[in-house]
């Protein structure tokens, strides 16, 4: 199901021009303000895992998984555009919900069972595709920490902090999931290097 917006004939406003964005609810904040800094790195992880797709993956039953943790990040974007109290004014807004920090966890479980414990740290790297999605895994873990900052000052959707949780452990895992199904060894940290 596709959702449904006006069509932008217009992408340029010229209302950014002075440092300035505005929020869902047409409150105009600074570009650097923390809801900006937290929805605008969900992004950039949101652009990264674009590339994971791009580079090609050796198991290509990751490939939806990662269609859908795309649609789901614009709704966490959505979600933190949106101020708690601005939400109670527009119904339907696409939100972070408890079903997509169960999928997650689902599917980790389930990779879990195909790579086994982790034996020893792992150094990011092994396949350019495991390799990217490491990238995506220290992406999210940004975000997690730009939505810590946010969450001292203002109120933010509980799902949102767990989504992003979950997620970067799912990374993880995808990443040495990536590896096994190519038949890559995961590179090892060796402590005495």
């Amino acid at each position: 199901m596709r959702n449904t917006m006006p069509p932008l004939s217009k992408i340029y406003t010229r209302g950014g021009d002075k440092g300035e964005t505005s929020l869902g609810g047409g409150q105009r904040v600074a570009k650097d303000d923390l809801r900006v800094e937290a929805y605008g790195t969900s992004d950039e992880l949101n652009a990264q895992l674009g590339v994971v797709l791009a580079v090609g993956l050796a198991s290509k039953e990751l490939v939806p998984q990662f269609v859908d943790i795309q649609n789901v990040l614009f709704n966490l974007g959505s979600d933190l555009c949106f101020r708690e109290e601005d939400k109670l004014k527009y119904a339907g807004l696409p939100k972070v919900e408890e079903r997509h920090v169960v999928a997650l966890e689902a599917s980790i479980d389930a990779m879990n069972e195909v790579v086994g414990p982790l034996e020893n740290f792992i150094l990011p790297g092994g396949t350019p595709g495991a390799a990217q999605i490491h990238v995506a895994r220290t992406l999210c873990r940004r975000a997690e920490r730009r939505l810590a900052s946010l969450t001292h000052h203002e109120e933010v959707s509980p799902w949102v902090g767990r989504y992003l949780n979950r997620l970067s452990d799912w990374l993880f895992v995808a990443a040495r999931f990536e590896n096994r199904t190519a038949g890559v060894s995961e590179p090892l940290w060796n402590s005495h290097a």
